[in-house]
Formats: structure tokens, sequence, C-alpha cells
């Protein structure tokens, strides 16, 4: 059994439907802070972080081997749920390990 750490990061997992659909609602943001259009934008693996809100840390496919690591951020539901990206790792391939940035 995995013991998370208080403000830790949870194992990496398999990406879900639902990481997938964070993905999409921060997919032209990515796009503008990487000067680019991407190719694919589908979601591999992830590990969140409890904050006050979730941080998902996410690697997804954007064509051929290229990946990017995305943080996105969700506030809490009494907060509105809004999601918004905060941070994108560039040039990263499926073999670059997933992890708090």
């Amino acid at each position: 059994m995995h013991a998370r750490m208080c403000g830790g990061t949870s194992e990496v997992k398999p990406a879900t439907p639902e990481i997938q659909s964070l993905c999409d609602q921060v997919r032209v943001a990515a796009e503008e802070k990487a000067g680019r259009k991407f190719l694919d934008f589908t979601a591999v693996s992830f590990c969140t972080q409890i904050v006050s809100g979730t941080n998902s840390f996410v690697k997804v496919s954007v064509g051929d081997d290229e990946c990017v690591h995305l943080r996105i951020y969700k506030k809490l539901p009494c907060h509105g749920e809004e999601v918004s990206l905060h941070n994108i790792q560039l040039s990263k391939t499926h073999g670059d390990t997933l992890s708090y940035f």
C-alpha cells in the first residue's frame, strides 16, 4: 500500500475520462503557452495533490512520441470548481517520469 505524505502527490495512475475532460478544458491555454497547436491531446497518466482544491499533474500525448506535462488546478466545489492550467512542461516523452512541478 502506498502511504501518501500530507500535501504530497498520489501515485501515478492511468488517465481516466475525468482527467481527459480536465485536459480538454485547458487545451487552448496549453497551446497558447506552448506557442503552437497540438496534433493530439490525449491524457496518458496522472497523479494528484490535494491542496485548497486539487492539483492534477497529467502526462498528455501531443503527437508522435512527444508529450507535455500539465499542472491543472481545480477549485473546491464551494468555490465553483473552476479549472485552470497552472503550468506546462514541454518536450517530454512517454518515458519521462511524471512528478510534482
